[in-house]
C-alpha cells in the first residue's frame, strides 16, 4: 500500500522487511474534509500522519489574523513526523483538500526505530528534507521578488509530485485557491493575480482552476532561482 509513496524518497533503501514492517505499524487509514484544522497547534500529539491523498499544509496566523502558510505537503510526506520527538507543534496543520492519511501511533514509531535502524535513519531524512525546504522557503521569502516566490511554489511543487508519479513535468493539479498561494508567497492576492497574469502572458505558466501548466520550464527554473538538489530526489 505505501510503496509507490515513497517512490523517489529513498525507497531503493528500504528493504522489503522494512517496508512491510512500516505497514503492518499503520494505526488507521483516515479521511479528512477541505480546510479542517486536522493538528491544532499547542495540543500534545500521540500520533503522526503519512499522507497518501490530497494536499495538507502547515501554517500559523498573525496577530492581525492574516496566515501565513509555513509548508505545503504532498502525497508521500510524513506530514507531522516531527511530533514524535516534540509532542506538541508550534503550528497548525491541516488540510487543503480532501486528504486520506495513513496514521501512526508514536508507540508504533518507536517500536520502528528500536528494531529497523535503517527505518530509523529514513525517518531521520524526512524530517531533514522538511528543514531542508524550510530553508528554501526562507530564501525565497528573503531574496525572490513576487514572480519569483510564486515560479518557485510552482516549481518546488511539481518537482515533488513528479518524485511520486503525480506530475510528467508539464502539467499537475494543484487545487488551490489564488488566496493560498498568496499566503505561501507573502503577498496578497491581488498582487498574485497581478504575477499569476504577467507569468501567463509572458508564457512561463498558466493556473486556472486548480491546475497548473508548464509552458516554458526552463523559464520557470531561472525565474525561481530553482535547483532542486535540496530535495534530495532518489537517483534510482
Amino acid at each position: 500500500m505505501l510503496e509507490k509513496f515513497l517512490a523517489g524518497r529513498r525507497r531503493g533503501e528500504l528493504s522489503d522487511g522494512e517496508l512491510a514492517a512500516l505497514e503492518a505499524s499503520v494505526d488507521a487509514i483516515v479521511e479528512f474534509p477541505a480546510r479542517q484544522i486536522i493538528v491544532p497547534h499547542g495540543k500534545r500529539v500521540e500520533t503522526c500522519m503519512l499522507l497518501l491523498e490530497g494536499f495538507m499544509t502547515r501554517y500559523m496566523d498573525g496577530a492581525d489574523g492574516e496566515r501565513q502558510l509555513v509548508a505545503l505537503h504532498v502525497p508521500g510526506d510524513f506530514v507531522d513526523l516531527h511530533s514524535f520527538p516534540l509532542r506538541v507543534l508550534d503550528h497548525d496543520v491541516g488540510s487543503m483538500t480532501p486528504v486520506k492519511v495513513a496514521r501512526f501511533t508514536h508507540e508504533a514509531i518507536e517500536r520502528l526505530i528500536v528494531e529497523f535502524p535503517n527505518l530509523a535513519r529514513q525517518m531521520w531524512f524526512s524530517t531533514l528534507l522538511d528543514a531542508a525546504m524550510h530553508r528554501e522557503w526562507i530564501f525565497r521569502l528573503g531574496r525572490l521578488g513576487a514572480s519569483g516566490r510564486v515560479a518557485h511554489l510552482f516549481a518546488e511543487t511539481e518537482r515533488r509530485l513528479r518524485m511520486v508519479g503525480l506530475s510528467e513535468g508539464r502539467s499537475f493539479a494543484l487545487p488551490l485557491q489564488q488566496s493560498d498561494i498568496a499566503s505561501a508567497c507573502g503577498i496578497t492576492p491581488v498582487h498574485t493575480n497581478r504575477v499569476l497574469r504577467d507569468l501567463r502572458e509572458r508564457n512561463v505558466v498558466t493556473f486556472s482552476r486548480g491546475t497548473v501548466r508548464i509552458l516554458d520550464l526552463a523559464q520557470l527554473h531561472r525565474e525561481a532561482e530553482f535547483d532542486d538538489g535540496y530535495l534530495y530526489p532518489s537517483d534510482r
